[in-house]
């Protein structure tokens, strides 16, 4: 398994994961999402990929100067292999090449469930950010 950068070639099976691993409501939001990153700046999506599949995806964003992690996914078949902490530090690598004066976490209610999973990569409650509706990948 290895992380990359999003090619266009993967926005087929990063549709496919996020409709298979996410809500209705939430892969529509997710998808409008990864529109806007893809038009704005595609190096902040990145892939998993095993055996030339896409397993997982993570989008990020920078916003006002700051990286956010927005959403994660990792296809079932591959969850608690390791594959959504590479895709963040990968994330994590992209937002410090580009000097963002902080790195935090996109909180809705799709995503709360995997908080703990956030505090155990060594993120703490002042990294969420709960306030998510103002992040431009969101709104437009």
């Amino acid at each position: 398994m290895f992380v990359r950068a999003f090619q266009l070639s993967d926005y087929a099976p990063v549709s496919a994961l996020l409709n298979e691993v996410l809500s209705e409501e939430c892969c529509e939001d997710t998808m409008a999402a990864l529109g806007r990153q893809l038009y704005w700046d595609s190096e902040l999506i990145m892939v998993a990929v095993q055996d030339d599949q896409v397993v997982g995806v993570m989008i990020g964003t920078i916003d006002e100067g700051r990286g956010y992690y927005y959403r994660v996914a990792v296809h079932p078949d591959y969850q608690r292999m390791g594959i959504g902490t590479k895709l963040t530090t990968a994330m994590r690598d992209r937002f410090e090449k580009r000097q963002v004066s902080r790195i935090m976490i996109s909180m809705d209610k799709h995503n709360e469930m995997i908080l703990p999973w956030y505090e155990s990569l060594g993120y703490r409650a002042r990294d969420f950010f709960h306030s998510f509706e103002k992040l431009t990948i969101v709104n437009g």
